[in-house]
């Protein structure tokens, strides 16, 4: 099993801190509460219950601990504690979990013994109402559990005050079940040592149980003792228990569930290493206090590393009057509340409780660049201007021109600009992110344009070519009608746009962090720099920028990649080896799972994602249009399909061994950020300085690539497809200039876009927006598919087909049914067989273009 694995890092050196502690308001009692129950019931932080010594004494001195039943309210960071009800009866040293608007209460103790009542509790306009649940099969205290989706899940604890031994059954209750059908169902059986005071923790729907006490009698002299562990665990009820690496210490009755860092971390606030379990009694008031450490999880890698330290200040009153010091807290739980960790008092040192309420809310370290990174970026920008101007003087003043760049783009260059234009910054950032958190399946995906490009040149270029389009759109009119063909068109210009906002904003989300660049100044110069050069040279100021950029950006990844190596002890040699013993380089999922990227889900779904692009989309087609002949066309396609090949095992190949680095490494990863941020988080924390430059002016490269992509053929198909059809009698440099103007709007409303994403802070409701908007694609691979392979579809079987697959793969997406791989394929089969059938049924008088 792999062992924590740590060394000093840059971001460690800098003091890169990931959470910002304070103390919320103490609670009304004079010593605080040990095993409370806490939770968030409609905005408002509850503790309730928990015990404490009175008079502040301890069992050795003859002191007895009291149990409390009072509930305590607090509505705001800045407000102040009031009482606001009462438990049911005294208890604390249960689990307590938060769950839609309500404290779930599950087990505990009073001075009578342990219990297996649970109950939820709710506060209601400045009111607690509770609501009985379904009682635990047995009596149950100081385990712990943790709440994934609706379901409360608990494991470990004892069953009574003078159990010898510790449960190791994991129980769970769902909670969204009718009330007459709850119960509590015995999962599979733990296989660890059973344990009280373990933490537990979630991450993507998956169970996981670190540390814990083992209760055992000493052989000596029969007294009851605890084996402190260090072990950890992981359940998923599909696949049952499996076990993890190990922590680096003890940290038992830390504070519980884990906190959930970013989205591949799980953090350990603190506990009780053990390290003074036999001193307690001789120490007393001079006890230190547990441990402060802030331990983090990487659910990846299954590595663990300090990420931080909880708030403390020992002051030199601490023995005598512990109150006026700061501790870090064990036997309490761990509250969420508005996105922050709250540790709302507990026990500080043996028998010692504390009021304080401590809260760390996640922070992001600032991004440091180097002016010598920036020198290099600055030169990168200015060969783009040098292009654009270079080209923009050759230039004629007409659509031929700033549409087709005159058909004088060279096959190489043509092709380079295809393979650009699809590579966009998500790309740069998503694939390393994926092969980094997975393996290889995706893989496939991509490669399979190898599949596709024969089948594109050899039966749409020639269409394409043969009736001169501008518009890859104009072929439907042609072939169907002008209602298919603004059908088509519309979508393409629907999607596109609401595209251009993602890939403008995402980029500077991630450039203005790990840059340190205001963000609105990263979204509004790479769209000024963008849409000045796509207006002044057109589509050959796109392909030749393009061009360069492809270089800058795979120039910029194999260097990092041959850095990330070599800073490895055994190199290359040493980043295949443990890649391979860990199955990172797997490429194909030998299942029949329709819902799971299996082989032949990747296989069909990529070929017909690949078809879908270089078929339909008008960002790729227009290459083709650029040059000069079909067979300089055909080179541009195939030189397209031969580069994706080295990229895509550049960039799986960087995901792969930034996991091998980060292995060794993880103390040097920012356990706040999300999966997408490795690669760029690597870049800007870990890279030397000049090739930081290098590989962000890459990202640099990618994003405007993307975007003046995007802008140049919106404004073609607006132009071509719109503009002429309610323009006729319009000329061809009136024709020209609405397309500048088109740019600049474009370039504006892009940049629009991504600014008001800034300000709504959240990017769910665009990305579902843009899936369903996505779906579309495929059916407009299924229009195209139709006009050319089946010559008795006409306009009304294909219209008919393109709204039926649309709405069929709506509630299709909204099941689940099949994986998303499968979207295209099953677009195109409704789009064709319903346009077939209907075209049948209602015939069309006109004679199509003949289909091959």
């Amino acid at each position: 099993m792999l062992g924590m694995l740590m060394k000093t890092t840059k971001a460690q050196e800098q003091g890169a801190s990931y959470m910002d502690w304070k103390l919320l308001p103490s609670l009304p009692d004079s010593f605080g509460f040990a095993g409370a129950f806490a939770g968030v019931s409609n905005n408002v932080l509850l503790v309730a219950g928990g015990a404490n010594f009175p008079d502040g004494g301890a069992p050795w001195t003859g002191s007895t601990k009291v149990w409390y039943d009072k509930v305590f309210a607090l509505d705001k960071p800045g407000g102040q504690w009031k009482e606001a009800g009462k438990l049911p009866m005294p208890l604390g040293y249960g689990v307590s979990l938060t769950w839609k608007d309500a404290m779930v209460c599950i087990g505990g103790s009073d001075a009578a013994g342990h219990h297996a009542k649970s109950f939820l509790v709710r506060y209601n306009n400045g009111k607690i109402e509770t609501e009985k649940l379904p009682s635990l099969p047995h009596p149950l205290a100081n385990g712990s559990g943790v709440l994934i989706g609706n379901k409360a899940y608990v494991i470990g604890g004892t069953e009574t005050p003078q159990s010898t031994e510790a449960s190791n059954v994991c129980l769970s209750l769902d909670l969204s079940a009718p009330k007459d059908q709850q119960k509590w169902i015995t999962e599979k059986s733990f296989p660890g040592p059973s344990r009280i005071l373990a933490v537990t923790g979630t991450l993507n729907n998956e169970l996981y149980v670190f540390s814990g006490a083992h209760l055992y009698k000493d052989n000596a002299d029969q007294q009851l003792k605890r084996k402190y562990l260090k072990d950890a665990w992981k359940y998923n009820p599909e696949k049952g228990w499996q076990q993890l690496a190990d922590l680096p210490e003890p940290a038992v009755a830390a504070p519980s569930p884990a906190f959930a860092f970013g989205q591949s971390h799980l953090l350990i606030a603190g506990g009780d290493h053990g390290k003074l379990a036999d001193k307690n009694a001789e120490l007393k008031d001079n006890h230190p206090g547990f441990s402060d450490i802030v331990w983090s999880y990487n659910t990846i890698t299954n590595t663990w590393a300090q990420a931080d330290t909880v708030l403390t200040e020992k002051r030199s009153t601490a023995a005598a009057d512990p109150n006026s010091s700061t501790w870090a807290p064990v036997t309490t739980p761990a509250v969420v509340w508005n996105g922050s960790l709250v540790l709302p008092s507990g026990e500080v040192r043996p028998a010692v409780r504390t009021p304080k309420v401590l809260m760390g809310t996640p922070v992001h370290p600032p991004g440091k660049f180097s002016w010598i990174d920036w020198g290099v970026v600055a030169i990168y920008f200015m060969l783009v201007i040098g292009i654009s101007v270079f080209v923009s003087r050759k230039m004629e003043s007409n659509t031929s021109d700033f549409f087709l760049g005159g058909g004088k783009i060279p096959w190489w260059a043509a092709g380079l600009s295809i393979f650009g234009s699809k590579l966009s910054a998500l790309t740069f950032i998503a694939i390393p992110a994926k092969a980094y958190a997975t393996d290889w399946v995706y893989l496939l995906n991509n490669l399979m344009i190898v599949a596709v490009a024969p089948i594109v040149v050899y039966f749409y270029l020639p269409y394409f070519r043969k009736l001169k389009l501008t518009s890859v759109y104009e072929y439907l009119q042609v072939r169907f009608s002008p209602a298919v063909k603004i059908t088509g068109s519309l979508t393409f210009v629907i999607f596109q746009i609401s595209r251009l906002g993602i890939v403008i904003y995402l980029p500077a989300l991630v450039l203005s962090a790990v840059t340190g660049i205001n963000i609105f100044a990263c979204i509004i110069g790479v769209s000024l720099i963008t849409t000045a050069y796509s207006v002044a040279g057109g589509i050959e100021a796109v392909v030749w920028t393009e061009v360069m950029q492809v270089g800058v950006l795979l120039g910029g990844a194999f260097c990092c990649l041959v850095f990330i190596a070599n800073s490895l002890d055994g190199g290359f040699g040493q980043l295949f080896s443990e890649a391979a013993s860990e199955n990172k380089f797997r490429m194909a999922i030998l299942e029949s799972d329709i819902t799971q990227p299996v082989l032949w889900v990747v296989l069909v779904g990529g070929f017909l994602t690949q078809l879908v692009t270089y078929s339909s989309d008008q960002v790729v087609v227009q290459r083709y249009l650029t040059t000069s002949s079909e067979k300089e066309a055909r080179k541009s396609i195939y030189t397209n399909a031969v580069l994706v090949i080295p990229a895509s095992l550049i960039f799986f190949m960087v995901g792969t061994a930034l996991w091998v680095y980060f292995r060794h490494n993880p103390a040097s990863l920012n356990p706040n950020g999300r999966v997408d941020d490795v690669f760029p988080w690597y870049i800007s924390q870990e890279l030397p300085t000049g090739l930081a430059g290098l590989v962000i002016a890459g990202l640099f490269a990618a994003t405007m690539s993307t975007i003046s992509s995007s802008m140049n053929s919106i404004a073609t198909v607006v132009t071509t497809d719109f503009y002429k059809h309610f323009k006729p009698s319009s000329t061809d440099k009136q024709q020209f200039i609405f397309a500048r103007y088109t740019t600049v709007v474009l370039g504006a409303l892009g940049c629009l876009i991504a600014i008001y994403m800034v300000f709504l802070n959240n990017t769910s409701i665009w990305d579902q927006y843009l899936k369903i908007i996505g779906l579309f694609g495929g059916c407009l691979a299924g229009m195209f598919l139709a006009g050319i392979f089946f010559p008795k579809i006409n306009s009304r079987g294909v219209m008919a087909g393109f709204v039926v697959s649309a709405i069929a793969l709506y509630f299709i997406q909204d099941s689940g049914a099949i994986n998303f791989f499968l979207y295209p394929a099953a677009a195109v089969l409704l789009c064709v067989t319903t346009a077939y059938i209907v075209s049948l049924i209602a015939p069309d008088k006109k004679q199509p273009l003949r289909a091959v």
